[in-house]
C-alpha cells in the first residue's frame, strides 16, 4: 500500500512538474503565446497611457488600489491556509522527527502523506510570499500613479512605475497559481488516486488559462 501511495505521489507531482517545465520552455520560445506574459505587457501599456493623460491620477490610484486589494485577499487566504496546515502537520512532523521513547532522536520515516503535506506547506508559503510582494509593488506604484502627470517627479519615476505594475501583476498571478496547484496535493491527502485525478484536472485547466487567445479569432 505504501509503495502504491509513493507511486501515486510521484505521478501527481510529476504531472504538474512536467507541465510547468513545458510552460517554461514555451515562455523562452514564444512568450506572446502565454496569457501572463501578454497581460504583463498590457499593464505596462496601461501605465504608460495613464501617465500621458493629465487628470488621470485619481483613476490610476483607484485601479491600483483595486489590484492591491485583490493581492491582499490572496495573501490573507494563503496565510490562513498556512496556519491551518501547520496545525494539522505539526503533530505528524513531531512524531516523525521528534525523540523516540529512549530519548534519542528517532530515525525519520516519511510517509507519502507527510511528504505531500510538506509540499502543501511549501505551496502556501510561496503563495504568501508572492502575494505580499505583489502588495508591496502595487503600493509603490500607487504613489507614482498619484503624482501629477506633468510633474518632473512623475517623469523621473515613470519607468519605475511601469516596472512595478509589471512585477506586481506577475507576482499576483504566481500567488494565485500556487493556490491552484494545491488542488492535487489536497486531493492526494484525501486519497492517493484522487491526487492523480486532481493533477490531471489542474493541468487541463491551466492549459486553457495559460494560453493567450482573442475571443473572436
Amino acid at each position: 500500500m505504501t509503495t502504491n501511495s509513493w507511486l501515486a505521489a510521484i505521478v501527481t507531482l510529476g504531472m504538474v512538474a512536467a507541465y510547468e517545465g513545458w510552460l517554461a520552455a514555451v515562455q523562452r520560445r514564444a512568450p506572446g503565446r502565454l496569457a501572463h506574459t501578454t497581460h504583463a505587457s498590457l499593464r505596462e501599456d496601461w501605465f504608460a497611457a495613464i501617465s500621458a493623460q493629465p487628470g488621470s491620477e485619481i483613476l490610476a490610484v483607484q485601479t491600483l488600489r483595486n489590484s492591491l486589494m485583490s493581492a491582499t485577499m490572496t495573501a490573507s487566504t494563503a496565510v490562513l491556509g498556512l496556519m491551518g496546515a501547520l496545525s494539522l502537520t505539526a503533530p505528524a512532523l513531531h512524531a516523525t522527527l521528534g525523540e523516540g521513547a529512549t530519548g534519542t532522536a528517532a530515525w525519520p520515516h516519511f510517509t507519502p502523506r507527510l511528504a505531500m503535506e510538506l509540499v502543501l506547506l511549501c505551496l502556501l508559503f510561496a503563495s504568501l510570499v508572492a502575494s505580499v510582494m505583489a502588495v508591496r509593488y502595487y503600493h509603490h506604484a500607487g504613489f507614482i500613479g498619484g503624482m501629477p502627470v506633468g510633474a518632473p517627479q512623475r517623469q523621473r519615476w515613470a519607468a519605475a512605475g511601469s516596472g512595478y505594475v509589471r512585477k506586481a501583476g506577475l507576482l499576483y498571478s504566481w500567488g494565485l497559481r500556487q493556490l491552484i496547484l494545491l488542488v492535487p496535493v489536497v486531493t492526494f491527502v484525501l486519497h492517493p488516486l484522487a491526487g492523480v485525478a486532481g493533477a490531471l484536472a489542474v493541468v487541463i485547466a491551466l492549459t486553457q488559462f495559460d494560453r493567450y487567445r482573442i475571443e473572436n479569432e
